[in-house]
């Protein structure tokens, strides 16, 4: 269980958002959403550890993020707004590479089996910088089918991609809840997981900062 303790975060000398808390359960999925600058990404990021929050504590099954570090940071997968794949590289190659900085060891035919399933077939071994907007999204989100995260951290994951891609995405998840994974995410495109309530976090300006409204 993923749980936030009245966190607050800035950027600079503008106060994000205080006294933020909510928690999250396996099978769960919850939506963070405010308009811009109101701190959702800067949340997210928090989440991850690349962020220091100004206040509070962040929580996994009881025991705080900053005690367990690496223990926590194994458990997450962050998936940014960027695709962080080097455009030099293939799709096998990026998502190999990416999966071997987490400590997984794949395989070549897994990796070409993920990539196929996100819709690159015929594609798995051309330099990404060839590939459309779209399809390098779908070789960053392939990390998605190669990951044993219990906790995936998403930042704008349809971006980019057609109708096919954002169906196949929310299978995905659908999948991870199943498995009593958990999943926390921004998007500015409707994103709908059959079967499954969708939680929001609402990150709404008051005074200085905003304050989040779980519901």
């Amino acid at each position: 269980m993923l749980e936030v303790s009245n966190l607050a975060c800035s950027r600079g000398d503008h106060r994000l958002f205080t006294g933020l808390s909510f928690a999250l359960h396996p099978g769960q999925i919850m939506q963070v959403q405010g308009e811009n600058g109101s701190g959702k990404t800067s949340l997210l990021r928090t989440l991850c550890g690349f962020l220091m929050p100004d206040e509070g504590d962040i929580a996994w099954n009881g025991s705080s993020v900053s005690e367990l570090q690496e223990e926590y940071y194994a458990e997450m997968l962050y998936l940014g707004h960027l695709n962080a794949i080097k455009d030099e590289l293939s799709g096998l190659e990026n998502l190999r590479i990416s999966a071997g900085l987490s400590g997984i060891e794949l395989g070549e035919k897994e990796a070409i089996a993920a990539l196929r399933r996100m819709g690159l077939k015929g594609r798995e071994l051309l330099p990404t910088k060839v590939l459309s907007q779209g399809q390098r999204r779908r070789v960053a989100l392939a990390r998605l089918l190669v990951s044993d995260a219990k906790l995936w951290v998403l930042d704008e994951p349809l971006a980019a991609l057609d109708v096919a891609a954002v169906a196949l995405i929310e299978e995905l998840i659908a999948e991870h809840l199943a498995r009593q994974g958990m999943v926390i995410f921004t998007t500015h495109q409707p994103l709908q997981v059959a079967g499954m309530e969708m939680r929001t976090l609402t990150l709404t300006r008051a005074g200085s900062g905003s304050r989040g409204r779980s519901a």
